[in-house]
């Protein structure tokens, strides 16, 4: 009897010792030190009040995908590089043991901000049975730079929007929404259509005014047409090799922009995805899933009125966010629960390229995948320079490109997104989450495929933070340095 106490007792201690000696790897990046690795390990008490508990099993969300968008810019920018450097970069991004590993790509249909110039796949006035259709432009740019991305990874799902129809299908004959002298050659009185003599205004709100017109036609031929685009444009891509599994009907309808861009009305919005676009999807290509998006207005009656239909919830599966957009996710999946929910865009910046953006990279992480989307897509991974935009907009890429000295770097946004996207992987489940809007502290708790724990926390204060996280009955205490972005992985 005696033997069997000692043995239990022996048991009992192994365990627990075991237990309490948990180690965790500790990465963490702060401006000019990025990616310094140590050890540290799960304790038995709180060393402050827990700032997150994880108590049960009950999780927020299965993550999907980490993705990023193919733009004509960024394959330039890759091209100024000597050949060796365009791979090694293709495999960071791309390859299952790279740094960013991203399993998804997004790519426009016709002209971007970030295309070379303004074009469509079909520019002949009428021509509604799309005989002129191709994509002999994306031949050129957009899918070389794609199949380069699939030596790494051939497994790439992608998913597409464009930003303008066709010129000769919107009311202004224009790729751009609204005027200007030094980037587009639209008639300013076309600018009129907009707003017309609307003078309401929304503060706080993005747009501060909504346009009162669709500027895509709301003819049933013009329709009709442009969903019959979208499948041929599927069509094109699938002969490359390049399969599209989810398509969304418009980038960003409420940005009356300088660049391509359509801005539509709720009305035009419901009328277009559940009578046209909808049924001939599920007619000629039922495996591709259609999302409401992008949606980048924190205009939350807007989005309600769509959603509000009684036809979208056999219209769209899920619906995608950026920017503003962002700011009304919650409510929305609070009153809309049975959607899929997805980020579309991460934010760019003004070409900065600092360690602000990583930060603010780093929280948008947070925010979306904390609030219950299952994918999220990066912008431009890599651009060259300033990041200028075919309108003069300077934003900040995962890579720059010194034009004349031939050379790639890292910016500080890269690592945000590395100490994410190496951790958090596909069929990981996001348990919870704490937003660092009040207290600059981003934290959130996921388990990934093995079941084990892992922590990020973010610091964007001037000084060390002590941080408890609550994992079960254990704790994990630690001092997060200044402005430091952290992970945490449990072994």
């Amino acid at each position: 009897m005696r033997t069997r106490t000692v043995i239990l007792l022996f048991i009992i201690t192994f365990f627990s010792t075991k237990l309490s000696a948990q180690q965790l790897t500790w990465t963490v990046s702060t401006e000019g030190k990025a990616w310094e690795q140590s050890k540290t390990k799960l304790e038995k008490s709180a060393g402050v009040t827990p700032i997150l508990k994880i108590e049960g099993d009950e999780s927020i969300v299965t993550f999907k995908a980490w993705g990023t968008c193919f733009n004509e810019r960024g394959w330039d920018a890759l091209n100024m590089l000597p050949r060796n450097q365009q791979e090694s970069i293709l495999s960071d991004l791309f390859s299952p043991e790279g740094d960013l590993r991203f399993t998804m790509g997004r790519f426009s249909m016709n002209a971007n901000d970030y295309a070379r110039d303004w074009y469509s796949c079909d520019e002949v006035s009428g021509d509604f049975e799309l005989k002129y259709f191709n994509i002999d432009r994306d031949k050129t740019t957009l899918i070389p730079f794609i199949k380069a991305a699939q030596q790494y990874n051939p497994e790439l799902t992608f998913w597409i929007s464009p930003w303008s129809p066709p010129s000769w299908m919107k009311i202004n004959h224009y790729y751009s929404v609204v005027s200007n002298a030094d980037f587009n050659e639209l008639n300013p009185k076309l600018d009129y259509l907009l707003f017309e003599d609307n003078e309401k205004t929304y503060d706080g709100l993005f747009p501060g005014k909504l346009a009162v017109n669709d500027y895509f036609i709301q003819d049933p031929r013009y329709l009709q047409t442009y969903a019959n685009y979208f499948c041929k444009f599927i069509d094109a891509y699938a002969e490359e090799g390049i399969p599209v599994t989810q398509v969304m009907f418009q980038n960003e309808a409420w940005s009356y922009t300088p660049y391509p861009g359509c801005a539509w009305t709720p009305e035009g919005i419901i009328r277009f995805n559940a009578e046209y676009l909808a049924p001939t999807l599920k007619e000629q290509h039922p495996e591709v899933d259609l999302y409401l998006g992008t949606i980048n207005t924190n205009h939350f009656e807007v989005i309600d009125k769509v959603l509000s239909d009684r036809r979208m919830p056999e219209t769209i599966k899920g619906l995608g966010f950026q920017w503003e957009g962002g700011q009304i996710l919650p409510r929305l999946r609070e009153k809309y629960p049975n959607y899929k929910y997805v980020q579309t865009e991460s934010e760019c910046g003004w070409g900065s390229f600092d360690w602000g953006a990583a930060e603010h990279t780093f929280n948008l992480i947070n925010h979306y995948l904390g609030n219950g989307c299952d994918e999220y897509t990066f912008w431009n991974a890599i651009l060259a320079d300033d990041g200028v935009s075919g309108w003069g907009w300077k934003q900040n890429a995962l890579i720059r490109v010194d034009s004349k000295e031939k050379i790639a770097s890292l910016t500080p946004e890269y690592f945000a997104v590395k100490h994410y996207t190496q951790f958090l992987t596909p069929g990981s489940k996001v348990l919870a989450f704490k937003n660092g809007k009040e207290d600059k502290l981003p934290v959130m708790v996921v388990k990934n495929t093995e079941g084990k724990y892992v922590v990020f926390a973010g610091n964007y204060t001037e000084e060390n933070k002590e941080v408890t996280v609550q994992l079960g009955e254990q704790y994990l205490n630690v001092s997060l340095l200044p402005h430091s972005l952290n992970t945490f992985e449990l072994r």
